[in-house]
């Protein structure tokens, strides 16, 4: 009987109608995924600035797992015996969940490193936690668990990618819903748009001034910031657009956030940030294909 129940719901199911097999894994295949992030911001008091700023990443994996697929992350290939003393999180090893989670399997490893790196900048453990400002910004980071909200913005391994499928993106008031905007034999084109979240905006902005703030030797609290920003007025939009392959992976995903802000004074300042990922086969010898 349920053979029978089967055979007739295939028949009425358009084949449009099913949703698509993910992509299968195998061990050993490599991408290389690259993040540029640009914004650019200006106000009505006469105020302007722009920033860019990137990086590479490779992914392999490692085994493909029941409950899901162990990566590895690392530098690219041409990176220096310098490049990794400055960064102690790489490589790092993971779970991508099948629920789309990741979690970190090779932290004693990370804790070695962190010490090391510590040594190197000659940074004693009290100043893990904390803020310092050489060319740039730049917090002592001691966690190993923070290589997971590193990677977060290089994930492109999304589920249910499809028109009419469920999105939510990092930021949005709530979740809205895929449009196929485009669809050819090379792969497929989706746009989702979100409104922004204002607290959440409001508590990123704050969370910067809690950081100005320690470097320049006059700390605040996180409460204190965001007290004194929570009277802000924020508007805006994300439109997030999703490139697949003709198999169905996401191989780029491009968020452009634009904001609005009205101060407590009246100052209006506009914003425009682009965030994209890009990611691409390598062959066995980690190089494109």
């Amino acid at each position: 009987m349920l053979h029978i129940l089967a055979a007739t719901v295939a028949l009425i199911l358009h084949p449009g109608d099913l949703p698509p097999l993910p992509p299968q894994d195998r061990v050993g295949d490599a991408y290389e995924i690259r993040l540029m992030n640009t914004s650019e911001t200006s106000s009505d008091d006469g105020s302007s600035g722009s920033s860019r700023s990137g990086g590479i990443l490779v992914e392999r994996v490692v085994a493909v797992r029941d409950d899901g697929v162990e990566l590895e992350f690392d530098l690219p290939s041409d990176a220096t015996a310098e490049d990794r003393a400055r960064d102690w999180q790489w490589p790092a090893r993971v779970l991508h969940a099948a629920d789309g989670s990741l979690r970190l399997l090779n932290a004693p490893e990370l804790e070695t490193r962190i010490e090391a790196w510590l040594a190197l900048g000659q940074f004693p453990r009290e100043a893990c936690g904390h803020w310092i400002f050489t060319w740039n910004a730049f917090k002592i980071e001691c966690d190993p668990q923070s290589v997971i909200d590193t990677l977060k913005p290089y994930d492109l391994r999304l589920r249910e990618i499809h028109d009419g499928a469920s999105y939510t993106e990092h930021g949005g008031l709530r979740p809205t819903l895929l449009r196929l905007e485009s669809s050819g034999p090379e792969g497929s084109v989706f746009v989702a748009e979100t409104v922004v979240d204002p607290d959440f905006v409001r508590r990123e902005r704050a969370e910067s001034d809690v950081v100005v703030a320690e470097i320049m030797g006059e700390p605040k609290s996180l409460e204190e910031a965001l007290q004194a920003r929570a009277a802000e007025q924020v508007a805006g939009g994300i439109i997030t657009t999703l490139s697949t392959a003709a198999d169905g992976r996401v191989v780029r995903r491009t968020r452009v956030t634009s904001l609005v802000t009205t101060n407590t004074e009246g100052v209006v300042e506009r914003s425009t940030s682009t965030l994209t990922a890009e990611r691409r086969p390598l062959d066995r010898a980690g190089t494109p294909p």
